[in-house]
């Protein structure tokens, strides 16, 4: 971290120079103990959607973040094959997730699909057999918990 004199804080470890972005913080604030504190609610999606895909690949046949297509803080797009074989390419963004694309890697800019707030809610929508391995694991979750007595 690069710190300016005056009252900013540079947050840039990792990123691009056009990625990069300035924040007014006061350093002397005893308040503030980290960056995280200065800089609030920014989200990469990038990490966001390495998140997602870790979270559901369970129940999924494939699911990866794409390597193609451009991945920036404010857009991500993940490759989805579910377990009926049907290839997707999602879009993750501050709106939420939707389908871009039938193909994995391939946005179409004609497709006019819903947002979902979470990925659960739009692998529900697509595919029965991600609703199936998802109740699977619920149900194993709650055996579990039962058999320990909790």
């Amino acid at each position: 971290m690069t710190l300016f004199p005056g009252m900013s804080r540079m947050c840039g470890v990792d990123l691009s120079a056009e990625e990069r972005m300035e924040v007014d913080c006061n350093q002397g604030d005893p308040t503030i103990d980290s960056i995280e504190d200065c800089v609030g609610d920014v989200k990469d999606m990038r990490l966001e959607a390495e998140a997602v895909v870790n979270d559901v690949l369970f129940a999924v046949a494939e699911m990866y973040v794409s390597q193609m297509l451009n991945n920036t803080l404010d857009v991500a797009y993940i490759n989805v094959k579910t377990r009926e074989g049907n290839r997707y390419c999602l879009e993750l963004s501050e709106a939420g997730l939707r389908v871009v694309g039938y193909q994995f890697d391939q946005v179409n800019e004609n497709l006019s699909s819903q947002y979902h707030e979470t990925v659960y809610s739009l692998l529900d929508s697509l595919s029965p057999g991600y609703r199936e391995a998802f109740g699977n694991a619920l149900l194993q979750r709650l055996e579990r918990l039962k058999q320990n007595g909790q």
